[in-house]
Order: C-alpha cells, then structure tokens, then sequence
C-alpha cells in the first residue's frame, strides 16, 4: 500500500549530539498516529523533518510519495503544521485570523468564506468570530490554531505537543476533533507526553533518546509489552516502601501511580508472597500505558548495561 509517511534509518544529527537515531516508521492514510515520549527524545525533530523543514543527516523518507530532501517544497504545500507555539495573531480576530491563514495557505478565494465557516464551527467559536483572538481561553486558542492549519484541507497535518497548557477537558474536546478528521481521511501525526492522549491514537510509537522502543496499537502494547503479572497495593507511606518491594526476588518493578503503588510481579503465583510481605491485598490490574512506557524503559536500561559489559 501507499503509505502516508514512510521513512527508513532517518536520522538527524546536530555535531556531536544525535537527536533522532535511525527512524523507521511506516503511517497508513486515515490513521492517528501518536508520538509518546518525554521531553527531549526527539519527537519535534523528527515532525519538522517529516515537514521538510530540516534536513536528515541521513536515512531516507516520503510524505504523500514526495522525498524528503529533493521535493521538501512539495510537502509544506500539502501539510497542515501546528505546535504548541503555533502563531495565532492576538490583535485579529478569530475571522481574521482564519482567513489571513487561507491566503498564506493558497485556499482558493471563492471556498474561502465556506471554509472558514467550517473551521468557526469546528472550534465552537459560532457567533466569536469578531471577537478578538487575545480574549479567547487556552482551549478555544488551540481549536482556533487547528482550524489555522487544517484550513486548506491538507491530507495529512502534523501536531507538535498541541494540547501542552490547555485543561483535561479541552484535551478531550480537541482529540474528539482528530478522531473526525480521521474518519474523513485525513492522517494525523500527534506528539505528545500525555499518556492518556495516546489512547485516543489507532498506533503509538514510543521513542526516547532519539530512538524508536516500539510501535503498535494501545491495546497491543499494553498486552504484550508490560509482561508478568501486574497488581496494585494500596499501602500506608507507600512512597517508603517502594525499595523494600523492589528489592523481593520476585518483583520486576514497583512505580508510584497516584498514593497507590503498581507492582510488576515475575508471575501470578508470586501475588501470595506479596501478600504475606506487605499485608495489603494485591489487586491485579490492566496494565496501562505508562506502565508500559516504563516497562520499554527498563529494557531499554537492561540493554544498554549488557551492552557497556560486552564493549
């Protein structure tokens, strides 16, 4: 099939330091593709490659079946790009906003009018559209900027840590809008650190130190990458306890979530141990995808010490 983004080894390096290392992706037409990891991994350098504003060190790619280094041009034509610093001009108004992106994205005159319509109604901003952008909330901000670079209805739109300052709930209004766009046929590429945004995505890829740690669907990966047997305690000073837990021959790993610990046990026959160690009562539970990105992090860990031993 045709892939709306596929790259292979892509890499960037800035003198001796190598933001993205050998990136290997393959995104389908129509798919919310999320980008999780944390700060400084790599995710915004890798989007403004896929967007043609930098050029990979090395490696190869193609957006919409254009490359990425000869037809760079070619891509920002057909893209929509927004970030969490994306320009919105706070002395227009929400209509002149949208309409000066219309021009500097080339929407044809005549559709201008219906698409700004169409972009007003899909940020809820119907009857606001002369009110000026600098009063609008955060949340109706980021809807605007969407509608600012979706307004020439391009076939894929790349979004850098979109939702970053905005509320839980303008978070969840502003995914509803991408699953609809999705729906229509437009592919989405999402960066983020939020883990409950990447539920919302059909595929996440996890990244960290410029390097991809897996990629798969949610369910997926919280199936097949967390392994053993995951509970949960509820413990008096849980925070004091997590070492002596850890320190058991078999615990995997102990991570705080919330006042209540998650314990990754070796195998469902050890739940009883516990038990007897902690006096709580291990709860099982479904692994989620954090604790799957801390999972990726300790193989991650475990690799790069047989890694150091065996140099």
């Amino acid at each position: 099939m045709a892939y709306a983004v596929a790259t292979r080894e892509l890499t960037k390096v800035f003198g001796s330091f190598t933001a993205v290392d050998r990136l290997t992706l393959n995104i389908k037409p129509g798919e919310i593709y999320g980008f999780l990891g944390p700060n400084g991994a790599g995710k915004s350098t890798a989007i403004r490659m896929l967007c043609g504003i930098l050029e990979p060190t090395s490696g190869s790619g193609a957006v919409l079946g254009y490359d990425l280094v000869r037809e760079a041009e070619e891509i920002k034509k057909r893209i929509g790009y927004m970030s969490q610093k994306f320009s919105l001009y706070d002395d227009l108004t929400v209509g002149e906003n949208l309409n000066f992106y219309a021009g500097l994205y080339s929407v044809p005159r005549r559709e201008t009018p219906d698409r700004v319509r169409e972009m007003v109604a899909m940020a809820g901003l119907v009857g606001r559209e002369n009110e000026l952008t600098t009063n609008l909330s955060g949340g109706w901000k980021q809807r605007l900027a969407l509608g600012c670079a979706i307004i020439a209805q391009p076939a894929i739109v790349f979004l850098d840590e979109p939702t970053s300052g905005v509320s839980p709930v303008s978070r969840r209004l502003f995914f509803g809008i991408i699953q609809r766009m999705a729906a229509g046929g437009t592919t989405v590429m999402v960066t983020t650190h939020f883990m409950d945004e990447a539920e919302y995505c059909d595929k996440i890829a996890f990244i960290s130190a410029g390097r991809l740690m897996a990629v798969d669907t949610p369910d997926n990966l919280k199936k097949n990458v967390v392994g053993g047997y995951l509970v949960e305690l509820d413990l008096p000073g849980a925070m004091d306890r997590i070492s002596a837990i850890e320190s058991l021959s078999y615990v995997e790993e102990c991570t705080a979530h919330g006042p209540l610990l998650h314990v990754l046990l070796k195998n469902q026959s050890h739940a009883a141990a516990l038990r007897e160690s902690t006096g709580a009562d291990p709860r099982p539970v479904t692994p989620s995808l954090e604790d799957v990105f801390i999972a990726l992090a300790r193989q991650e860990t475990t690799a790069a010490q047989k890694e150091g031993v065996h140099q």
